[in-house]
């Protein structure tokens, strides 16, 4: 008998070991002390960037019964987020980050405050587009800031993919629950709760985030008139004060992805609504976001000998191959299942990304590289917005996927003809 338990164990053991041995790099991460508490405050802290955009359509709409109208402020809150972004990040950079978050804060909390008071008061409907854009400026990117201290604390370890990939599964989840949680809100409670969830959930995790003192990055100095720091030979001062090449490609990338992304989202909803199951919709967003998340768990869990350029390409060829299949989806089935697949590699392609430009960045300008990527998406989505919009009205839910198609395969060729700027420079000595 006791022989019989002493063969089982090590059996038992290596099963548990299998199924336990993918999560181990993000259990890893999370030993760093304080880690846990910026994370999952950065989760909490950044669920409006996937409820407040759309919680603002729900509550004007409701007040008005003007889609356009209320389309129109959502967008402008998105341009204003994506052109005040760089420059916030660049003063984060510079000042720290808990010194910049808190009057940011309190600059959005007001101004959401003052858009829902203009719609429940229904003063004229202009009035709603100017705390609509300082509220859509001054939310803050906790995506970006929660990258910088992972960059800083896990700085040369393999480990910084996983963390990489650990944020960009949170915001998965954030574009699972979001969407589907604004709408309850505003559609079953009262139509102001969404956007007040919104920015209540930014206020808590945004403080609880500024909160954590001890993994704030210490503010790093720009370099001398001579480009060198110390401690640094003069190759690798040359290459890091260098400006970042990959983001003259990873820009209009990015950008290109969010027309993409926006285009499938409202092509979704009216492809629901051809069938007579519009509900369904977020059914089937909800799978995309879940194929993300899939993937970026098991694309994070691994070790890659290939180089993170060529990951990059790769991923996003097979993004944007999956995306060419939508059009042609003869019911709502297949296209789950499509959808599904496709999202496998849209977490990978992201995480990709921002590994190529925290890579590439210079000593204390991390914050201000990668929230240029998260502004290329809010413009992409802005501004595929207004175009896919129009195509659906005209065409058909089938020519919006191919317009989002279109918008994909520029976004392929862009990154392919760029991808030598996205190669990283070789260790010095190598």
């Amino acid at each position: 008998m006791t022989g019989i338990d002493e063969a089982k164990g090590p059996a038992g053991r290596s099963a548990a070991g299998l199924l336990t041995r993918p999560l181990r790099p993000y259990a890893e991460i999370f030993r760093v002390p304080g880690a846990w508490r910026f994370s999952a405050a950065a989760v909490i802290g950044r669920m409006p960037m996937s409820m407040f955009g759309l919680g603002t359509v729900l509550l004007i709409s409701a007040a008005t019964g003007k889609y356009g109208v209320a389309g129109a402020v959502a967008a402008v809150g998105s341009f204003g987020y994506a052109f005040t972004s760089p420059w916030i990040a660049r003063l984060v950079d510079a000042r720290g980050q808990r010194r910049v978050l808190l009057p940011l804060l309190t600059v959005f909390a007001v101004a959401t405050a003052v858009l829902v008071m203009t719609v429940e008061l229904q003063l004229p409907t202009w009035t709603f587009f100017i705390p609509g854009a300082i509220a859509g400026a001054a939310m803050p990117s906790l995506g970006t800031l929660v990258r910088a201290r992972w960059s800083v604390l896990l700085a040369g370890s393999p480990r910084l993919h996983a963390a990489f990939s650990f944020e960009s599964v949170a915001d998965e989840l954030c574009f699972i629950i979001g969407p589907a949680a604004v709408t309850l809100l505003a559609t079953e409670i009262f139509p102001a709760s969404g956007v007040g969830v919104a920015a209540l959930l930014c206020v808590l995790g945004t403080l609880w985030f500024a909160a954590q003192r001890g993994t704030e990055p210490v503010v790093v100095p720009p370099p001398g008139p001579a480009g060198r720091r110390p401690g640094h030979n003069g190759r690798s001062a040359r290459v890091r004060g260098a400006a970042t090449p990959g983001l003259v490609v990873l820009a209009p990338v990015y950008l290109l992805l969010g027309a993409m992304f926006v285009s499938i989202d409202l092509s979704t909803v009216a492809f629901a609504q051809h069938f007579g199951h519009k509900p369904l919709a977020g059914f089937i967003l909800g799978t995309y976001a879940f194929g993300s998340a899939t993937g970026g768990l098991w694309y994070g869990s691994r070790q890659w000998r290939a180089p993170v350029e060529k990951r990059f390409a790769l991923t996003l060829t097979l993004t944007v191959l999956g995306v060419a299949t939508f059009w042609a989806q003869p019911n709502l089935i297949t296209l789950t299942c499509g959808i599904y697949l496709c999202g496998l590699t849209i977490a990978p392609t992201l995480i990709s990304g921002f590994s190529l430009l925290e890579a590439q960045a210079k000593p204390g300008r991390r914050t201000e590289a990668m929230s240029w990527l998260s502004s290329g998406i809010s413009v992409g989505v802005a501004a595929g917005a207004s175009v896919v919009g129009f195509v659906i009205d005209a065409h058909g839910p089938r020519l919006g996927y191919a317009f989002a198609a279109l918008c994909g395969a520029a976004s392929a060729v862009t990154c392919l003809a760029g991808l030598r700027r996205l190669s990283l420079p070789a260790p010095a000595g190598a």
